[in-house]
């Protein structure tokens, strides 16, 4: 598929057919090509956990039992995904990186980063599973974990206190869904979001 076609196409999938499973080999072209994002000082500092059969069913069982109902309605589409991937985020990979010879620092000094790079490469890489899905002609979502449950979906499986949870991205073959009604709002132009040379100055 063209990359622009890739891009084009991208959405997210809240539906997914439950006979169909992922092959191994797209499984792990997903992930791989995640890993090609970039990274503040090539830190790298992200880390993915794969859920499938019994696993996402773990999942499933603490983020969709006691929760209001209007979630629970949201997230019945997502749970016939065949594969879950939660994206982490380490910080303390950025600080130390930071914190090395060749970057010129000697502290972990957190405020001299101007973004949370951890969460915006992680993000990077997260997108790029998304468009890897795409151009295997499959369907995901990317979506969140209700707060409060958090910390019970860490414990379950096992994952440190200093890894940051930045995202779900549900992997699948696409079944008919309802478009999400957010879409009303309309996609923002270039003429909105771009300021050219000056911040207000939309014109070219």
């Amino acid at each position: 598929m063209e990359f622009s076609e890739v891009v084009r196409r991208r959405r997210m999938v809240r539906d997914y057919d439950p006979a169909r499973e992922i092959p191994d080999d797209v499984r792990e072209r997903i992930l791989e090509n995640g890993l090609r994002g970039p990274s503040a000082g090539f830190s790298q500092g992200w880390a993915f956990l794969v859920l499938e059969g019994a696993d996402r069913d773990r999942y499933w069982a603490i983020t969709a039992a006691d929760v209001d109902a209007k979630y629970v309605r949201w997230v019945t589409g997502l749970r016939r995904a065949p594969l879950l991937i939660l994206a982490f985020a380490d910080k303390a990979a950025y600080l130390d990186r930071y914190a090395e010879a060749d970057k010129g620092r000697t502290d972990r000094d957190e405020s001299r980063w101007a973004a949370p790079y951890w969460f915006v490469d992680t993000g990077m890489a997260s997108l790029l599973m998304l468009q890897t899905v795409v151009d295997e002609g499959l369907g995901a979502c990317f979506f969140g974990v209700p707060g409060a449950l958090l910390p019970a979906v860490k414990a379950e499986f096992g994952v440190p206190e200093e890894q940051l949870f930045v995202g779900v991205i549900s992997i699948g073959y696409p079944a008919p869904d309802r478009r999400s009604p957010s879409l009303r709002r309309g996609r923002r132009s270039t003429a909105e979001v771009v300021h050219r040379g000056q911040w207000g100055r939309h014109a070219g």
